[in-house]
C-alpha cells in the first residue's frame, strides 16, 4: 500500500530551522512529483513546495529564500529545509504525491497524503 512518512516536526524558535522528512513507499517515487503543505488551525490547507521527478522546484511567495525542497531518489524520501522560522509557519506540514500526471501536475489535488507532522515556531 501507498505510505508517506512524515518527521522531523517539533518546537522551534523564532528564527530557527527544521529539516522535515518525508519517506515514500509503494509509489513510483522516482517518477513522480512531491510536494508539501501546510494547514493551521482554522485556515484552508495550502501548498508550500513542490518538486517535479526531474527535480524542478517551486515554492509559495511567502517561502522563498527560506525554505528548500529536495529529493533522493536512492532513498524515496523528499525534505523540507525550512530556515529562518516565523510563528505563522506553525502548521501540521503534509508529505503528498502526485502520481502520472505530467508538468501541470501542481494544479491538481495530490493523489496520496501523509498523515502530517506538527511544525510549532513559538518563542
Amino acid at each position: 500500500q501507498v505510505r508517506l512518512v512524515e518527521s522531523g516536526g517539533g518546537l522551534v524558535q523564532p528564527g530557527g530551522s527544521l529539516r522535515l522528512s518525508c519517506a515514500a513507499s509503494g509509489v513510483f517515487f522516482s517518477g513522480d512529483a512531491m510536494g508539501w503543505y501546510r494547514q493551521a488551525p482554522g485556515k484552508q490547507r495550502e501548498l508550500v513546495a513542490h518538486i517535479s521527478s526531474g527535480g524542478i522546484a517551486n515554492y509559495a511567495d511567502s517561502m522563498k529564500g527560506r525554505f528548500t525542497i529536495s529529493r533522493d531518489n536512492a532513498k524515496n524520501t523528499v525534505y523540507l529545509q525550512m530556515n529562518s522560522l516565523k510563528p505563522e509557519d506553525t502548521a501540521v506540514y503534509y508529505c503528498a504525491c502526485w502520481s502520472a500526471y505530467g508538468s501541470s501536475y501542481a494544479r491538481f489535488q495530490p493523489n496520496y497524503w501523509g498523515q502530517g507532522t506538527q511544525v510549532t515556531v513559538s518563542s
